[in-house]
Order: C-alpha cells, then structure tokens, then sequence
C-alpha cells in the first residue's frame, strides 16, 4: 500500500504528517501529489471528505520551499480561494499545521471581519494566503494587496463558487495573478461553466478523479420521509428527541435548510420544545458562525441548522447524521451536503424529509446521484402528535382571566372619584408641563414682577 514517504514528499513535511499521525495518503492525494511536486496544472474531480486539503497544499509547500523566494511585499506566493468563510478558516488551519516545519507565513482572509485587520497584517506579504473572493477584491481595490507575486494560484470547491455567484470575481482575478503561474483546480462536480473556466485558467492540465461525478459517498446509507410540509417540524422534534427510532446513533446531526429565515425558525421551535440547536448562515456575523462551529465541534451544541453556503465548509469529524430538513433545487447540492458525514473513513447516515411539492426535486437527485433511498416509516402516533390530541404534544399555556368582583355595600353605592378642574376648565394636570421657552410658570411671574413695577 502507498505511503506518504513514497510520494517525494520533503522531510519537513513528512514530520508534520507524522505529528497529525497521517501516514497512509487517501485516493486523490496519491494521485495528485507527484503530479503537483512536476509543476504540472491539475484539475481534480473529488468529493468533500476525499483529502483534497493535503492534495493540493502538501506538494505547494515544498515548492515554495525549493524555490526559496522572498515573501513579496503586499502580495503572496501561493493563493487559495474558497467559497466560504469556514471552508477558508480550516485551509489556513490546515496549512499551518503541514507548514509548521518549513518556515512558511500563512494568513487567511474572509468578509464579515474588519478590513483594516486584514490591510495591517498583510503589508508585509505572506507566503500562502486562503482567502474567499469577496474580500480579496477589497483589498485590491483599496490598494492594499497585489497579485503579482503569485506562484501557485488553487481554486477549492470551485462548483460551489459559481453556485454563490462569484465567477465574475474569478475572471477578474484570473487576469490579475501572473500567466506562468501554477494552476490547481478542484471540484465535486463537473458542469459546463466548470470547463469552460478549467479552460481559462489551466494549461493542458492533469486530470485526476477518484469517484464519478456528482455521485454520493459509498460510505453513507440514505434514508428518507415522506412528510407534508407543515408537518416536518413535528417529525422533526420527534427524530431529535428520540420518540421515533432512526437508524444510527446521534453524535453530531447536521440539519440543512433552503433559507436563513428558515434556519432560525426552526432554532427556534426546537428550543421551545427544549431541544437546544445552533444555526449558521449569510446574515450571521463571523464571530456567531465561529462561536456556532466551536460549539459543534465540541459537541457542546450538537445540532447545526445551516442554509448551503456552510455545505463545502464544516469539515468536522464525528458528524453522524446529516438531515435534509428542505430537499435542494440543485441536485448537486445534495452531495455537497451529505458529504458532511462520513469523513474520516468514517460511515455516516442521511436522512431526507420530502414534502409532496420537493418530489421533482427528488426525482432529480436519484437521476443524478443514482442514489437508492430507503424509505422509513411515521411514527404510529404521528397524525395524533400532529392535531395536538397525542400524549407527546404539549398543550399551550392558556392565561386564566381575573374574576371580575361586584363591589357591594357602601362601596356599590359611591360614585367614583372625579379629579378637580383647574379655573380655566382644563383637566387636573394639564399644561403643568414646561412651557416653551421657560422654566414652569414663567408667564404668572413675569405678569406679577410687572404689576409691583406698577404698583
């Protein structure tokens, strides 16, 4: 069987990989790491959980390595561009451990943090930055950071960057890093705005793929029901609280919605029926998003409701259910999002809720995916939890009204009190005010000053 050390890997790497306790290289890392150390351009077909992180960054440090240039000032030498803030955080984190014995500056930059931070620390040039597209352009806007120092230029989940609508911040950016340039390009799937921007980026490039495109993990057993709409969030509650049996044991479960509305209602009613959950989306800031993966991560919160933007970016060991509250309109997102789950070699379990008015959608990804769902049934008691007559549904709080109490004796017969006008007929109370210009009563005083002036 291959291992790390016949691949040309350099001792310092080679000693960081054994400090992570790495010494077997997955599929797309055996194939893509000779070719990367050879210079050569390389598109790589490979879905989430595959290793593409080292497939890519392991061979690129020890080229910069051998090349043994200096860091240029407002620029880098390697630059990674990914689709999100998370996925970008866990490259950065990723590369420093793999660099952590050559020598080599990493710094990673995404929106939803403070600008001037990312001008500061940049000014001095990096060797490797990871950076999302939004915030690049910022900074190269603003004068800030150039990409003319750029050796090796790696585009990560590129699918997903199209989806998030960001190809014409790639084109832009693929006319400012220099034409003999390193391109290394990867992505789950393969559709046609893909190969055109392969061909625009890359020359004569390597293609490695280890799974055929736009399939599901063999790792991952599927499960689906049947649900109305309106009723998923009963089922839901259901499945969490473990009042009906689903296969699997729950560790970490993963929950994707189509919105972000979406996510923090459902936050929401889980937490009224005191199940605790997190959510993570566009409208989140950085330090919530942070604070949400920290407590996934943990286990401290061990729900996650997320829209697809964190689909290619929650690269978290020990998720062992993804549950697709809402199916996706884009057949490949379902592989994007299940593939949440059984990384690490590790099995893993989907489960898809599907209303009558996703069935398209699910036709769309069987046709796609080939993959074979097994269809769980509704719990026994299910409709009656529904209407609210179940044993497990709880009754709403109603508010009991005072009883109104008939006074009697002398209090029935006394009329009740009316406050005393002043001499102008004017309610108690009214114009006590300050008046405009003055202190209270100002107008009295200065009409009596004028009368002893007279008098």
């Amino acid at each position: 069987m291959t291992q790390f050390t016949d691949l040309g890997l350099s001792q310092p790497v080679l000693q960081a990989l054994d400090m992570k306790g790495y010494t077997e290289p997955t599929p797309i890392q055996a194939q893509a790491i000779p070719r990367v150390l050879e210079g050569r351009d390389l598109l790589g077909i490979a879905q989430t959980g595959t290793g593409k992180t080292a497939a890519f960054m392991l061979p690129s440090i020890d080229r910069l390595r051998d090349a043994d240039k200096q860091t240029p000032f407002k620029s880098c030498r390697m630059l990674v561009l990914a689709p999100t803030r998370e996925l970008a955080g866990q490259i950065a984190e990723s590369a420093k451990d793999y660099g952590a014995l050559a020598g080599l500056k990493v710094h990673s930059i995404v929106g939803g943090t403070s600008v001037n931070k990312d001008r500061n620390k940049l000014h001095r040039g990096t060797d490797i930055l990871v950076a999302t597209p939004g915030r690049l352009l910022d900074l190269i806007d603003q004068k800030a950071f150039r990409l003319d120092g750029v050796e090796v230029l790696v585009l990560d989940e590129a699918d997903q960057m199209l989806d998030l609508g960001f190809i014409h911040a790639l084109r832009k950016i693929s006319e400012l890093v220099p034409a003999d340039r390193q391109t290394l390009f990867f992505s789950a799937t393969m559709p046609k705005q893909i190969q055109e921007l392969v061909g625009k980026y890359c020359r004569n490039p390597v293609k490695v793929s280890v799974t055929p495109e736009s399939t599901t993990a063999e790792r991952i057993d599927q499960y689906l029901f049947m649900v109305q709409q309106d009723e998923k969030q009963t089922l839901l509650e259901l499945v969490l609280s473990e009042r009906h049996q689903v296969p699997g044991k729950f560790e970490r479960v993963l929950i994707f919605a189509r919105t972000k509305h979406g996510c923090d209602r459902i936050v929401k009613k889980l937490g009224q029926s005191g199940i605790p959950a997190n959510a993570i989306h566009g409208n989140k800031s950085q330090p919530q998003r942070e604070r949400a993966l920290d407590e996934f991560k943990r286990a401290k919160t061990p729900i996650l409701i997320a829209t697809d933007v964190a689909a290619r970016g929650i690269d978290i060991p020990g998720v062992s259910h993804v549950i697709n509250y809402e199916l996706p309109n884009v057949p490949e997102q379902y592989v994007h999002r299940i593939g949440r789950t059984a990384r690490a070699g590790k099995d893993g379990i989907a489960i898809a809720f599907c209303a009558e008015d996703e069935r398209d959608y699910l036709k769309d990804i069987r046709k796609k995916t080939d993959a074979e769902f097994e269809r769980l049934p509704l719990p026994d008691n299910f409709r009656a939890v529904v209407e609210g007559v179940g044993p497990t549904k709880r009754e709403p709080k109603q508010r009991m009204a005072k009883p109104k109490v008939r006074p009697t004796g002398n209090a029935a017969k006394a009329k009740p009190k009316q406050k005393h006008s002043n001499r102008k007929g004017k309610p108690a109370g009214a114009g006590q005010g300050r008046p405009q210009g003055g202190r209270p009563g100002g107008n009295r005083n200065r009409h009596r000053n004028r009368r002893r002036s007279q008098g």
